[in-house]
């Protein structure tokens, strides 16, 4: 396990590390962190989310198996997962908050995770090619200090414009498509493949904010920054 802090300060310019990496911002905060913040997920695009938000939290990242179980729906799979990945993070930081996700793409049921490699991401993209398919994130917000796991799973609905597989090869050859569920992503370059959407926007992207927000709000996590 890895771990690592990321922090906010209104109206100045604060250095964050993600991956190894760094980065600058500017922010001016809409939201603060009340109590420890906890984020259990790696995704640059997650983190990023926070990150705007004014929000300051640590990284802490669980592995853990994500095999889904013989006809599980994808519902239940997110929602299942999300509480997996928060869990070994409670009892590292048992008097802080943990926000985990788990975001899948569903053809009929079909869950698609991340692709293998470049030819499963290919695969992927046509069997989405021309279809309607679904996003769906399970998002859990827990404290061990507090007795607190809440769960709950967002969908949004999503139809693909059909076409070929040299259209797929191309945009899997740009790297893009390989780290994210269904292998694309709506926010960068994979948005071209998006006829019609319905539902939330950032739930597509990996972390549904207007949900994650109302529960951190409730048990008094965070609060408006003014």
């Amino acid at each position: 396990m890895g771990k690592e802090i990321v922090k906010n300060d209104g109206g100045i310019d604060k250095r964050c590390h993600v991956h190894n990496s760094s980065c600058k911002r500017k922010l001016q905060p809409i939201y603060r962190s009340c109590k420890s913040l906890v984020l259990a997920s790696a995704s640059p695009r997650r983190q990023g989310y926070l990150l705007d938000l004014g929000l300051e939290y640590r990284v802490h990242v669980a592995d853990i198996d994500e095999t889904p179980f013989p006809e599980e729906k994808p519902h239940a799979f997110v929602r299942r997962m999300a509480v997996e990945k928060a869990r070994p993070i409670m009892d590292l930081y048992p008097d802080a908050w943990i926000v985990a996700a788990d975001t899948v793409v569903s053809l009929a049921d079909v869950i698609l995770g991340k692709p293998k490699d470049s030819v499963d991401a290919v695969s992927m993209l046509m069997q989405l090619s021309g279809m309607e398919h679904w996003v769906q994130t399970g998002i859990c917000l827990a404290c061990r200090q507090e007795g607190v796991v809440a769960v709950q799973s967002v969908s949004t609905r999503v139809v693909f414009s059909s076409f070929p597989e040299k259209v797929a090869q191309a945009y899997v050859a740009t790297g893009e498509p390989l780290d994210k569920a269904g292998s694309y992503g709506v926010q960068g370059k994979g948005a071209f493949l998006v006829k019609e959407l319905e539902g939330s926007y950032s739930n597509v992207v990996g972390l549904p904010l207007c949900e994650l927000l109302l529960m951190l709000e409730d048990h008094g996590v965070i609060a408006v920054a003014v």
